[in-house]
């Protein structure tokens, strides 16, 4: 039987997430809901294109040679590209058999035993911490953080090389001391690469239209690059490599 998984979107020369150029799957489901998110279309798990491994490899390798002297590789991203666990072990391992850089775009909010497996064909996670304070997390989310502090534990016990990404969301996700604890936690973690500032945009307001969800955050401006370095000093203070 041939696996069927749910892509939304795909982007041919991607040069945002990870290393290099970059074939970057947005995957189709998420179980979260982050008031910021650029993505809401990919939210609904019965949406998207199906493919098969096969045509998105045969897809994949016409870009392999930009992949291979640039340094860079397969982004799988969405949504959340987890929920398509058994796909996504599939598409990374014939991946890693053409000799193509994996990396991993999640919330890290999916941890059961079968995505372990994900892991071992994956060569850079970058995971997205929307916040560290479990009231907040939720109010961003709907979510509990635990899964994703553990995913992350989990990631440097096997040593995993990993990215962090955090949005900065002006009168939502800019408490400093929420973000110092934050930086303490991941000071901890030894296999972290770098950490990534991302500052709150609303360039996917108009989908949250169309779509018919209410945005909370019409009237957020962006931050300031005060704010913006402020946060980045926080980090580099914990002796983490900030971007």
């Amino acid at each position: 039987m041939i696996r069927l998984g749910k892509v939304h979107s795909v982007e041919t020369c991607g040069t945002l997430d990870g290393p290099g150029i970059r074939y970057v799957i947005f995957f189709q489901g998420c179980p979260l809901r982050c008031q910021y998110c650029h993505n809401p279309d990919t939210w609904k798990c019965n949406g998207g294109n199906k493919v098969t491994v096969d045509e998105l490899m045969d897809d994949i390798n016409k870009y392999k040679s930009f992949m291979k002297f640039s340094g860079g590789g397969v982004t799988a991203s969405g949504g959340e590209p987890l929920l398509q666990h058994g796909f996504l072990e599939e598409l990374f391992k014939r991946c890693k058999e053409e000799g193509i850089h994996t990396a991993l775009d999640t919330s890290g909010c999916i941890m059961i035993p079968e995505t372990k497996k994900v892991i071992e064909y994956t060569d850079l996670v970058i995971l997205d911490i929307k916040a560290y304070n479990d009231d907040k997390y939720k109010e961003v989310t709907r979510a509990s953080v635990a899964p994703t502090l553990e995913f992350a534990k989990y990631l440097a016990n096997i040593n995993k090389p990993m990215w962090i990404r955090y949005v900065l969301v002006p009168g939502l996700t800019d408490d400093f001391n929420e973000i110092k604890e934050l930086a303490l936690f991941l000071s901890k973690l030894k296999n972290i690469k770098r950490v990534e500032i991302l500052p709150f945009h609303k360039m996917g307001e108009y989908k949250w239209e169309e779509l018919g969800y209410e945005y909370k955050l019409g009237d957020t401006e962006v931050p300031t690059d005060e704010v913006i370095e402020k946060a980045k000093k926080i980090f580099k203070e914990s002796k983490l490599n900030i971007i």
